[in-house]
């Protein structure tokens, strides 16, 4: 918040106070006589103390006094003179300012002190959040390039005594890892331009069968550890949405199946549409998510606990900030059959093929 919008909220809680207190008091004195002097006393109290809740201590501090002095030459006798003739009131008077002053002070105080507790618990928690980033990183980043140097120092070493089959395993390492260091990177810029809100969407007319099929193609030396199954659906149009955002959620979330399920196990693809909405499905066979982490899993930086080191847990949580930016939703349910289950729907435009022209 700059100068000027400082200046004007401050003139803003000047105003309104300012307006309270004079609108409380028009209203006493009309029904003065019905209420009398003391319970418009109590109200205009009760309405410092409520500026008190919302405004800071200057803005309130302006209400206490000119609601005293209001009360003083309206409402106590002898009326529209500052002078106090009974001790009794002179007492009420003193009581009302003091009271008022220290009921807004005291409630600013606290508000101010709750608002640095809760600031102090965003800090710490942004702290541990990002604690959990770097040590995730620190293993993330490390271990393929030490993969890279180790790799790339042994093919300068020894390039004349390897062999045709040892030299390609070596550059296989390398390629694998800097796959692996591409992807954390790409996590890191992705969640970004989330949180940045410069995200913007390239929508255009895609084949979600291709789409699907060019995200298992890149896991094809994972195919001995996983079996990844999708048939295509001949029946599915064509979806105006942004393929690559959408490819890279079903990649993050068929990343995790790979990375948290056993070996050998099957993951399902599957995808569909109804009324004009998107539909995919990534079920795996693993032993699923404990109930109570469900509601947990798409939190930024949160991995399940107990698991193998590795990973920094953005995927999941890009895959959210993806699909909602499309004004979709994506879900996670655990399997009868055993498993997990992620359900995508994106809302969007559809057309057969024989339906468009001049796309």
């Amino acid at each position: 918040m700059d100068y000027t919008d400082k200046k004007l909220k401050k003139v803003t809680q000047y105003f309104v106070s300012i307006l309270s207190v004079t609108f409380v008091s028009l209203t006493g004195f009309i029904l003065s006589d019905t209420i009398g002097y003391k319970t418009v006393a109590l109200i205009l109290l009760f309405t410092v103390s409520l500026l008190a809740v919302l405004f800071d201590i200057f803005p309130v501090l302006t209400a206490a006094l000119l609601s005293a002095l209001i009360l003083n030459f309206f409402f106590i006798p002898p009326l529209f003179t500052f002078h106090i003739d009974s001790t009794e009131d002179l007492l009420l008077f003193l009581m009302y300012f003091i009271i008022a002053s220290i009921n807004a002070a005291l409630t600013i105080k606290i508000r101010n002190t709750e608002q640095r507790a809760r600031e102090k618990e965003e800090r710490e928690k942004t702290i541990r959040l990002y604690n959990t980033l770097l040590n995730s990183l620190s293993h993330e980043i490390r271990t393929p390039l030490s993969t890279m140097l180790g790799a790339i120092d042994t093919l300068k070493e020894n390039h004349s005594q390897l062999s045709e089959v040892n030299r390609a395993k070596l550059f296989s390492e390398v390629e694998i890892a800097g796959g692996r260091l591409n992807r954390q990177v790409e996590n890191l810029l992705n969640m970004s331009r989330l949180e940045t809100g410069i995200l913007q969407l390239k929508k255009d007319w895609s084949d979600m069968n291709e789409l699907v099929f060019s995200v298992i193609e890149k896991f094809s030396d994972d195919e001995r550890s996983h079996k990844i199954i999708f048939e295509a659906n001949e029946r599915l149009p064509l979806f105006k949405l942004d393929s690559g955002l959408v490819e890279n959620v079903l990649h993050n979330i068929i990343h995790n199946a790979i990375q948290y399920t056993p070996e050998q196990t099957k993951i399902l693809i599957e995808a569909s549409f109804a009324n004009d909405v998107c539909k995919i499905s990534i079920a795996d066979s693993g032993s699923g998510f404990p109930k109570s982490e469900i509601d947990k899993v798409f939190d930024k930086f949160y991995r399940l606990p107990q698991t193998k080191t590795g990973g920094t847990g953005l995927g999941l949580s890009i895959a959210k900030g993806f699909i909602e930016s499309h004004g979709g939703e994506i879900s996670l349910e655990n399997r009868k059959e055993g498993g997990a289950k992620f359900t995508i729907s994106i809302p969007c435009p559809i057309s057969f093929v024989n339906n468009i022209s001049n796309e």
